[in-house]
């Protein structure tokens, strides 16, 4: 077998022939032609016979074989075609204006969701710079038609990626389970881009968006999609409980007499903590509570009722008793909680429509989630543009194989 036919196998090139192939001090050159005589146009691929000009020694970055680093070398003709005006020819083994191989493209898109900045950048000899780049150009290759088609329960949260409040808002999919839009910065604006890149006919098409209690989210969903039933996630709602929960123990502990304070100490996660995930030893710091100090007690009683309200199966049940539960949280004499009853009346619909669809913000939650580790491990973010690239290569249901595959 001929040394050019055995590389040919060896690199694994569709619709190419190797020519020649050169060592040289930073690995292996190829020389390849593509099988086809006659020159394709790489905007519409039509054949096109008039040459325009040639760029000789064009070199794209290719799969290393064992320790050398490999290059594909060709002399890139530019084509005047009909309907494109000049450009480039098409060659079957690398994108447009990309300096790298379908191959090695898609092998560091793999190893990008899999792997680490130090690792990806030291196996494939590549800045992190070049990652992001790469990414951009594998995502149009894996999409299957417009993300934004057939929305119709979608979830909207935000995330930080850079101290000094650089946020990122991210919007799900519920039905399909994958991020379907991703973009810079947390306020309405941001959020009506999203409705503008969905147009008013699919904008109709929206029957539930969750959120959290964002007063900018709220107004962008009001004023473009106001036909979606809008949804608080019950996370935040519960959340904010806690938070009343917490605030009246450190005022607690804040006025009561030295002798009276050692029955307050360590209690704060017993207080959070659900009854039936307690132990014996934090039973009784509740017990202790329930018997030294009453405002506290009252105060965990609240957080324990709001959570069974939204537990319940029935919307007219639930609304009945949030509003009761209002009323008990104002005439408490809690400052922490005679605030949130008066943000439990505002949004007190949005609160009910948890309770008679059972959607939350826990798949946009747990996509956060994946998110922050994506960010650790690639060791933070200068810019939104890589991370949401690495977001929709990650968090949108897209399956890369190793190239061997």
């Amino acid at each position: 077998m001929r040394a050019t036919t055995l590389l040919s196998k060896i690199l694994g090139l569709n619709k190419t022939r190797v020519r020649n192939v050169t060592c040289v001090d930073e690995g292996l050159v190829v020389d390849v032609v593509p099988s086809t005589r006659v020159p394709r146009c790489s905007g519409c691929h039509c054949r096109v016979r008039t040459v325009h000009d040639r760029y000789e020694g064009r070199r794209w970055r290719h799969l290393d074989v064992g320790p050398f680093r490999v290059w594909l070398r060709y002399g890139l003709r530019r084509v005047r075609c009909p309907r494109c005006g000049v450009c480039v020819e098409f060659v079957p083994w690398a994108e447009n204006q990309s300096w790298f191989t379908y191959d090695f493209e898609e092998h560091v898109a793999y190893l990008a969701q899999r792997a680490d900045k130090t690792t990806l950048s030291t196996l494939m000899r590549v800045a992190w710079r070049t990652v992001g780049a790469i990414i951009e150009r594998v995502l149009p290759r894996h999409q299957s038609g417009d993300r934004l088609d057939g929305l119709t329960h979608i979830g909207v949260d935000e995330l930080s990626y850079r101290r000094h409040h650089e946020y990122v808002t991210v919007i799900v999919d519920h039905v399909r389970g994958g991020v379907v839009w991703a973009s810079p910065g947390k306020n309405a604006e941001t959020f009506k881009a999203f409705f503008k890149e969905l147009g008013k006919e699919r904008c109709a098409q929206l029957e539930a968006v969750t959120l959290d209690m964002s007063a900018a989210y709220l107004k962008a969903v009001t004023e473009e999609s106001p036909q979606a039933r809008i949804i608080f996630d019950r996370f935040h709602v519960q959340r904010l409980a806690h938070d009343a929960l917490d605030a009246v123990r450190r005022e607690q502990v804040r006025e009561a007499a030295p002798e009276d304070k050692h029955d307050l100490k360590n209690t704060r996660f017993a207080l959070q903590k659900n009854p039936w995930n307690l132990s014996a030893i934090e039973e009784q710091k509740v017990a202790d509570v329930q018997r030294t100090n009453r405002p506290l007690y009252r105060a965990y009683l609240l957080k324990e009722t709001l959570a069974k309200i939204l537990d319940g199966g029935q919307v007219n049940v639930a609304r009945k008793k949030l509003l009761e539960w209002a009323d008990w949280a104002a005439r408490s004499r809690l400052r922490p909680f005679q605030k949130l009853a008066r943000t439990v009346r505002s949004h007190l619909e949005g609160i009910v429509a948890y309770v008679a669809t059972g959607l939350s913000n826990g798949r946009s939650e747990g996509l956060n989630g994946k998110i922050r580790t994506i960010t650790r491990r690639s060791f933070g973010f200068h810019g939104p543009t890589s991370l949401i690239a690495l977001i929709f290569l990650c968090c949108s249901g897209i399956t890369l194989l190793p190239v061997h595959k």
